[in-house]
């Protein structure tokens, strides 16, 4: 009888996706309790099976073909955590780049929100009662008791503070005393967990803008006002002042009352672009990224959600902030690759930004000096409008590149130095000037690799088809691809000579030697081994702003984005790093990187000088580089993209099957190859499975196959029906990466 009453009723069914990648919308009957209350993205639980799961209602409807449904248990919070846009967003996520629609739905909405259903944590805190301690002697009190005089004297401020922390501190009875004589109160409070507690960051005004950043911003504001154009490309060199032109852009935002998103490629930089953002919009910015706590993220989450924060500042995940009136996105370097998901779904933060934009009904900025040739490739055809900045602000010449052939310095010297004697010149020149020196190598660690000269051994992981980094702290052998860390032997494992040697270099080395050669300098690294600590990127990156740093070393995580006026050097050690890499997209990377780091030279009064040291120094993107030529290399890239049908001309669709036993992920990538040329027709190209470049890793085999589409449309569905109708074994894991980066 019940069934018929609701049966009756319009939309008295949930559809509901569970969190479990099952790729399926589950209907549950809704109670009339909750008929009034649910809502598409609600956060409900429901019956599953023997337990009871978490989900989020994602469609409602009159009826359903499922006989004897289960009633939805509860909801979970009265407002819904998604709304229609961004469930709209994670389906399109989902279908796009061949993923579960609740993998996209999970990485919409942070695991500490997903997690817990209370707003702010509620924690025991202590706070002074003002009246009680007016006039007290803490002189006197003391000379008694001194834990409780510190107690109060730290509340003296009247701010609550967390009864966990005065405990460790002062000790729990000097609290509890200082309670029975009615001094403190301790209760229960909603604390925020603040990421940008203890910053000290000084309100800044708007800069005077030269005529390029005028007519960028203008075209800017008719995006927002219009749409007319929705995307909008900034193509600045580096130093040209997109910042400014993003934050007046911002301004005009909140003047509309609508909010905006501004992504950042790298932890690294989050700090300084958070100090100028909350400089200038103070208490409206929420800053979102991987290095906050979950408490934090938790908090920073709500705080947008409820409409206190209105500019969301932070890294890839930071797009699907729930901004109200989203008025503007935008995407900083967005030709960085770590706007790249690792997991699936395998988005492309810059592109999901575009699609926001156009479900939000927002504009979309994208900034670079260097813009990825797809972004490139849309302005020319009209797709996105595009603006240039061609010079630096006030006027401020461009730093002066030189390329030493290391060839050259080799056959002078007699053998390979890791310095050339230009580099070495040039940075004892800056100390002397009281200047400051970047010097960039995109390889952590001391040594690539550790080899017995005797027999030619080796060392290389037992899991991953990879060379062993040697790190000198801790004398290690560490894999950078699954972790495994092991003592360098005292002798060769092989033959037993006691000759092993440390080849190749990394940012480890460059610190030692540059130790040595100046002993007076203060020098720091600055890469993902130093940077482990929180806070540590900001820590790094304020004593090199206050120059306590004279010569700071690192990856590419010091190459782009940063602003420091006193860097007037700055040393490219092995500029072919990236460019021998078995990747169609190597030159353009290499292109790329040395631009953005010769963009950290020159930035103040002084003019900038870049030493780039190669063995390769004639090739095409080096010679580009050194031109600053952007438009120069982008011609001669894309015409042998055309030819080959790589991206911007076609979609990179690169499957993946990895398992313990090769011939088993041999077998499984013949299959699905075979079935994939069976679905998928011409013009689309399904290459024959192949070992990948790493063709083991973590312990696991791995087979690719690679795709290559002009039209994605004609690929993702087919790809999935065949994808969900093959069987092969449980434990053979398929990863789908649509629009690849990354091959290897």
């Amino acid at each position: 009888m019940f069934k018929v009453l609701l049966d009756s009723v319009l939309n008295n069914i949930a559809k509901v996706v569970v969190e479990i990648a099952l790729d399926r919308e589950f209907d549950y009957l809704i109670p009339e309790s909750l008929s009034a209350s649910l809502k598409l993205g609600s956060r409900v639980l429901v019956p599953f099976g023997k337990r009871v799961a978490r989900g989020y209602v994602v469609g409602l409807a009159e009826r359903s073909e499922i006989k004897n449904l289960k009633e939805i248990k509860e909801l979970v919070g009265q407002k819904p955590l998604l709304d229609e846009n961004m469930l709209q967003l994670a389906r399109w996520i989902g279908d796009y780049y061949v993923a579960a629609f609740e993998q996209a739905i999970r990485s919409v909405l942070p695991c500490a929100v997903r997690r817990h259903n209370a707003k702010f944590l509620q924690q025991k805190t202590v706070t002074v009662i003002p009246e009680k301690v007016k006039g007290l002697d803490l002189t006197a009190l003391r000379s008694r008791s001194p834990k409780q005089a510190d107690t109060l004297e730290f509340l003296s401020s009247g701010m609550p503070a967390l009864l966990s922390e005065l405990s460790w501190k002062y000790g729990a009875s000097a609290i509890k005393s200082l309670e029975k004589k009615g001094l403190v109160d301790v209760g229960n409070q909603d604390l925020r967990r603040d990421p940008l507690a203890g910053h000290n960051i000084l309100p800044t005004k708007p800069l005077e803008l030269s005529l390029e950043q005028k007519t960028a911003l203008d075209l800017v504001k008719r995006s927002i006002d219009t749409l007319d154009p929705r995307v909008v490309l900034l193509h600045g060199v580096t130093g040209s002042g997109k910042t400014e032109v993003y934050l007046q852009a911002i301004r005009h935002v909140l003047d509309q009352n609508k909010g905006a998103i501004v992504l950042v490629p790298e932890i690294s930089l989050t700090p300084q672009t958070v100090e100028r953002f909350c400089g200038r919009f103070g208490d409206l910015v929420a800053v979102l990224h991987s290095h906050l706590s979950d408490g934090e993220r938790h908090d920073e989450w709500y705080r947008i959600y409820e409409g206190k924060a209105r500019i969301v500042v932070g890294a890839r995940s930071a797009l699907f902030a729930p901004v109200e009136k989203l008025g503007l996105i935008v995407v900083d370097e967005e030709h960085e690759t770590s706007y790249k998901q690792a997991e699936a779904p395998r988005y492309n933060a810059r592109d999901v930004a575009v699609k926001r934009g156009q479900l939000e009904g927002c504009s979309v900025l994208l900034g670079s000096a260097s813009p990825a040739l797809e972004s490139f490739n849309n302005a020319r055809k009209g797709k996105y409008a595009i603006a240039h900045l061609h010079h630096r602000v006030d006027r401020q010449k461009m730093p002066r590149m030189n390329i030493v052939d290391m060839r050259i310095e080799a056959q002078r010297e007699g053998r390979v130095n890791v310095f050339s004697r230009q580099l070495v010149e040039a940075v004892r020149a800056r100390i002397e000037q009281r200047e400051q020196t970047i010097l960039f190598l995109n390889r952590r660690g001391y040594a690539t690799s550790v080899i017995c000269p005797a027999c030619g051994f080796t060392a290389t992981c037992p899991q991953c088809s990879v060379s062993l980094t040697y790190h000198r702290d801790g004398e290690t052998m560490r894999c950078h691809i699954c972790g495994r860390s092991e003592k360098v032997p005292d002798k060769c494992p092989k033959c037993f000579a006691l000759t092993l040697k440390f080849s190749g270099i990394g940012t480890q080395r460059i610190e030692a030697i540059v130790r040595k050669v100046f002993p007076k300098a203060c020098v720091q690294r600055m890469d993902s081994d130093t940077t482990t600590a929180k806070h540590s990127h900001r820590n790094i990156l304020g004593d090199f702003k206050t120059g306590k740093i004279d010569i700071l070393i690192g990856t590419q995580m010091i190459a782009k984005g940063l602003h420091f006026p006193n860097v007037t050097l700055v040393g490219v050690i092995y500029a072919d790093h990236s460019l021998h890499m078995p990747d169609f997209r190597s030159a353009e990377r290499t292109f790329q990187l040395l631009l953005q780091v010769a963009g950290r030279a020159g930035r103040g009064d002084i003019p900038g000088e870049v030493i780039v040291q190669t063995f390769t120094p004639l090739h095409p993107a080096i010679q580009a580089a050194r031109r600053l030529d952007y438009e120069g290399f982008c011609d001669q890239e894309i015409e042998s993209r055309r030819e080959l049908k790589y991206p911007p001309f076609s979609h990179i669709i690169c499957i993946t099957l990895e398992d313990r036993r090769e011939e088993v992920a041999a077998l499984v990538a013949k299959q699905l190859g075979a079935r994939l040329r069976e679905h998928i027709a011409e013009p689309a190209i399904v290459s024959e499975p192949m070992p990948a470049p790493i063709s083991m890793a973590k312990g696991l085999y791995r087979r690719q196959i690679i795709i290559r589409s002009e039209s994605m449309k004609a690929v993702s569905a087919p790809l999935k029906q065949v994808l969900r109708e093959l069987k092969y074994p449980a434990d053979v894991h398929v990863a789908v990466d649509v629009d690849a980066l990354s091959m290897m």
